[in-house]
């Protein structure tokens, strides 16, 4: 992954480390989202369950920007998908570093504007500046975890923990009667040991990211901001590079 190739080995060492520090950003811009706007950012469930809410209210603009916001998730999947998904069924060279450097440049512009106070204050009541950074949040997520499926082959998501967990309980059945396809059980046992550690790196960034945003405000934004910086900056790096790029595959 960090070469930019078409050759994608699912547990390679450094698409591993990138899961997981992913993973553990995940947890960060959630809890993140959550104290700052009483909204988990990555469940796009979450909002049809509080459409539901505001709608039984009778609050219809509420229930309108629960409807609008999880749009933008769908946006970034589909972005990660011009980008990385199509690229690699036409046989060209996905582009991880723009995808990575889009990130970047959002969670830059919510630190920004979260100094300059155009969130308001952090964790107050919702606003409609909130919307706004929960849109661009979403945004952020969808990007992620559309690319990190796609290079996983659809056993890794890095923003929620639904699917990880029901692909793990599966994973487990699978490996107490291994003695059944044997054949097939080495990849199983890696694919349960990545799901537990995207489990444990999420929920370990849940904490720290909570122990920042309530102590920084807006600041704890920082994390995910250097995590993806340093991301973005090894994947354009190794992009452009003056290592061999396999033969047939375009830029």
């Amino acid at each position: 992954m960090l070469y930019g190739n078409e050759s994608i080995s699912t547990y390679t060492r450094s698409n591993i480390f990138i899961w997981m520090a992913l993973a553990f950003q995940g947890g960060v811009l959630n809890i993140g989202g959550f104290l700052a706007c009483g909204r988990f950012v990555s469940h796009v469930t979450g909002f049809a369950t509080y459409f539901g809410v505001e709608a039984t209210k009778k609050d219809f603009l509420s229930a309108l920007g629960m409807l609008v916001v999880p749009i933008f998730f769908l946006i970034g999947a589909i972005l990660s998908g011009v980008l990385v998904d199509i690229r690699l069924k036409l046989h060209k060279r996905p582009k991880y570093y723009v995808v990575f450097g889009i990130l970047f440049l959002l969670l830059l512009f919510i630190v920004i504007s979260g100094f300059n106070g155009l969130f308001g204050d952090f964790g107050g009541p919702l606003r409609l500046a909130d919307y706004f950074l929960l849109a661009l949040l979403c945004l952020i997520c969808g990007m992620q975890n559309g690319m990190i499926t796609t290079v996983s082959r659809s056993v890794v998501r890095t923003t929620h923990l639904t699917g990880i967990t029901t692909d793990l309980g599966i994973g487990i059945v699978r490996v107490l009667n291994q003695k059944k396809f044997a054949d097939q059980m080495t990849d199983e046992v890696r694919a349960n040991l990545v799901r537990v550690g995207i489990i444990f790196f999420f929920g370990f960034g849940s904490v720290v990211g909570g122990f920042s945003f309530i102590h920084a405000g807006y600041q704890g934004f920082l994390l995910p901001l250097m995590i993806t910086g340093f991301l973005f900056a090894a994947t354009l790096y190794f992009s452009h590079s003056s290592r061999k790029v396999p033969s047939g595959v375009d830029f």
